[in-house]
């Protein structure tokens, strides 16, 4: 399939939200709740949201397009961790977070996943980071094989909420070029 990486607009907004209400349900554990799900959706990952998220100049999003579709994103963040599990575990400063890479499941194994995790590390060290991290389920084997192939590794953990539910994931760092 051909497609392109481009940094996304305020006009990608509500396919964004379309895209990872179709993505991040597939990041959850099994045992997560449609409730829950929809809630974090409705509020991290609305249209509002991702507008703000656009506007925000310390944060960078990334889409695969094709034919005019959205089939993937990744969300960075430059700006230090609050989290202080998150600080704490990370061993290279400045650091920049990959907050969500999701690909449609469409497009899952074509490549296209690695062609944007390259994209976002070449855009998280052109922002001035000496590193990467991102934080995964640690239920998520499928991701954590595909980030650990990405050349990031496990420097600790920290809990996520979803919903009523209390998530563990694991904190993974990677040097950038």
């Amino acid at each position: 399939m051909s497609h392109t990486i481009r940094k996304a607009t305020a006009d990608d907004a509500g396919a964004l939200a379309g895209l990872a209400a179709v993505t991040f349900p597939l990041a959850c554990p099994p045992s997560s709740s449609p409730a829950d799900i929809a809630a974090h959706l409705a509020n991290t990952l609305s249209e509002k949201h991702f507008q703000r998220y656009l506007a925000d100049p310390e944060t960078t999003i990334l889409v695969i397009e094709a034919d005019g579709r959205l089939n993937g994103y990744s969300l960075l963040v430059n700006r230090a961790a609050a989290d202080p599990d998150v600080s704490s575990a990370l061993t290279l400063q400045p650091s920049v977070e990959i907050s969500k890479c999701y690909v449609h499941p469409d497009y899952h194994g074509l490549g296209a996943a690695a062609e944007l995790m390259h994209a976002s590390l070449q855009a998280a060290a052109a922002a001035g980071g000496a590193a990467a991290w991102l934080g995964v389920n640690s239920q998520n084997a499928r991701a954590i094989r595909f980030y650990e192939k990405s050349g990031f590794r496990k420097v600790g953990t920290k809990s996520f909420r979803l919903g009523s539910a209390v998530e563990h994931d694991f904190v993974l760092e990677r040097a950038l070029p």
